[in-house]
């Protein structure tokens, strides 16, 4: 049975609001069903029959309910108070006509490290269970008092031998803990009764916080769900694909957007086992062209014509304008606009029709388009933060720069050859979704997350590119949303242009006075520490305003404009000798350094 053969599910306690807005998230998100946390039933004022009606109503079912805690290997008269309770919540799964309960393994300091009452009394819950139709699947928490590994719980639920009993796998419990998920593969698929999926960062803290405020959907995080996944897929294994994610943010956002970002991530995960029938994603060459709204600010003008862009075309039906150097094309839109953005990025694909195929598959959202008659008929997308993404085809004759009127001005380069890299300022609720976003519509692969201290707080960074290196993005976002002091720039973005030579570009753009970012002495006197660079190389460096950098492969050479519209600005990187990174070691010298000439 292939991954896309089972149901997906998704668990409430995933998504924000009420169980009223989760279940209509999940539903329009195209899940089959939900776990149901027994926090938001308690919270809703639905009886369980209309929450079961609820369901039908949307196409859902109610695959489990949970969790029922703390139940075995206790004494006597606390396993009679357990029995008693367990009871009165078959009554509830029943009204609901769910018919699996999962039961956590235990915390309560009742409790005894004794296997062998652990199964005996988990075998008389599962027989009370039988007898209303229902299973009990049993899950070693992470930091359960004394199982608290997959291995042991099965041996425990192998011990009770009842048809009633058997295990949930949830993978975040498995592999925040280090273990081996190959021997899933001895156990009979009978008896794996719930899987549930998470994927989670590589943090080095307290197993039960690291669960319960920073579990991500798959793709998300740094866990290798594909090998997990496979494991219990080998077995035999029928039941639901289900996502159970604690994560603070998801939490908080808007259930609607959350669940399609929970939906994409499973179809992420079934391609990664191999393949759901969408098509897979096209070979980039690169970027056709980023797109800047200016609100007609002729500062952004002046700026490309400083670096040494040329105006070739005016688009023939709007206010957009064609500007080029080597293979870096910029349009300016002078439309009105509510802010200064990059608004749309246009990628290169080798097949345009398979990459909108594919994103819409993937449930990115199809942006409308008015365009005239003769005009190309582009397709486009939105990312989680609104930029607009178009499939293109550059070189094909006919293809979108027939959109533009020729026009005869010429510049005068500084040796840009293209597009080096985009970096986008995510929200802080959009972090993560925009890395699987990226991910899973254009097949671009994430690198490894990045934080740094920055003048107003803590950054994380993360890039993603196709295998090639043609299309590079940088995600950034602040750790904390920004307060009232924090300078109001409204998520930064810009444009990284690549250049041969960084300090001969940097001269020419001071001889043209284009609005190059000046870059304090303290940070050249620390990179004469750090590196030792030659003199007359690091005075070059100081007088052009031109940061370093040094990774294991080699170097990059940088160069940054100031601000544009209060937002945007330029870079110009020199990379030499492979250097795969970002500068990222110098963005909080950057960062001061806008604050200090921003107007």
């Amino acid at each position: 049975m292939r991954a896309h053969d089972h149901r997906r599910v998704i668990a409430t306690v995933c998504l924000s609001g009420t169980l009223e807005d989760k279940l209509t998230a999940a539903a329009a998100a195209g899940f089959d069903g939900v776990e149901l946390f027994e926090n938001d039933l308690i919270a809703s004022a639905m009886p369980p029959e209309q929450v079961r009606e609820r369901c039908a109503e949307l196409g859902l079912g109610i695959d489990l309910y949970q969790p029922f805690r703390d139940f075995e290997a206790v004494p006597p008269d606390v396993l009679a108070d357990n029995l008693r309770r367990a009871e009165r919540k078959f009554d509830v799964v029943e009204r609901l006509g769910a018919t699996t309960v999962l039961v956590c393994s235990t915390v309560s300091p009742d409790a005894v490290d004794d296997d062998e009452l652990a199964a005996e009394q988990l075998r008389a819950l599962a027989e009370r269970a039988a007898a209303r139709g229902m299973r009990v699947a049993y899950e070693a928490l992470a930091w359960g008092r004394f199982v608290n590994t997959y291995e042991h719980s099965w041996r425990i639920v192998r011990r009770a031998d009842h048809p009633a009993l058997g295990l949930c796998l949830d993978s975040f419990h498995v592999l925040s803990r280090g273990g081996d998920p190959a021997l899933i593969r001895t156990i009979p698929a009978d008896k794996l009764f719930f899987l549930q999926l998470a994927d989670a960062p590589e943090l080095d803290m307290d197993v039960l916080q690291w669960s319960r405020h920073h579990r991500l959907f798959p793709g998300q995080g740094s866990f290798d769900l594909p090998a997990f996944t496979a494991a219990v897929l080998d077995t035999g294994y029928t039941g639901p694909l289900s996502l159970e994610v604690f994560n603070d943010v998801f939490r908080q956002a808007d259930p609607g957007p959350a669940a399609i970002d929970a939906r994409r991530s499973l179809h992420l995960l079934e391609e990664q086992l191999g393949g759901t029938g969408i098509a897979p994603a096209p070979e980039l060459t690169g970027y056709a062209f980023a797109e800047l709204a200016t609100a007609g600010a002729p500062e952004f003008a002046e700026a490309l014509a400083a670096l040494g862009f040329a105006r070739t075309g005016r688009h023939r039906s709007k206010p957009v304008e064609l500007w080029q150097q080597g293979e870096a094309r910029v349009l300016l839109n002078a439309a009105p606009a509510a802010e200064v953005a990059i608004a749309a990025l246009g990628v290169d694909t080798a097949d345009p029709a398979r990459s909108a195929e594919r994103a819409g598959s993937m449930l990115a959202p199809i942006l409308p388009r008015e365009r005239g008659a003769d005009e190309a008929g582009l397709s486009s997308v939105a990312a989680p933060d609104g930029t607009a993404v178009f499939f293109c085809r550059t070189e094909d004759g006919g293809g979108w720069t027939q959109d533009f009127q020729a026009a005869a001005e010429e510049g005068e380069g500084i040796g840009i050859s293209g597009i080096d890299h985009v970096a986008l300022t995510q929200p802080f609720d959009h972090f993560d979704e925009a890395a699987l976003f990226y991910r899973s519509v254009l097949g671009l692969r994430p690198g490894a997350l990045v934080e740094y201290a920055a003048p107003f707080g803590m950054v994380r960074s993360r890039s993603v590119q196709d295998r090639s290196g043609a299309v590079r993005l940088t995600l950034d976002g602040a750790l904390v949303r920004r307060g009232r002091w924090a300078p109001a720039v409204p998520h930064p973005q810009h444009v990284a242009f690549a250049v041969d030579d960084a300090v001969a570009a940097a001269r020419a753009l001071r001889r043209r006075g284009a609005p190059v970012l000046p870059i304090p002495d303290n940070y050249y006197d620390d990179l004469d520490a750090r590196f030792g660079l030659a003199p007359d190389f690091l005075a070059e460096l100081r007088e052009n305003s031109v940061l370093y950098d040094r990774d294991d492969s080699g170097a990059l050479l940088h160069v940054f404009t100031r601000l544009l519209g209060g937002r945007v600005y330029f870079e110009l990187v020199q990379r030499v000798d492979g250097y795969r990174g970002f500068g990222v070691a110098n963005a909080p010298v950057r960062m001061a350094a806008h604050r200090r000439h921003r107007g």
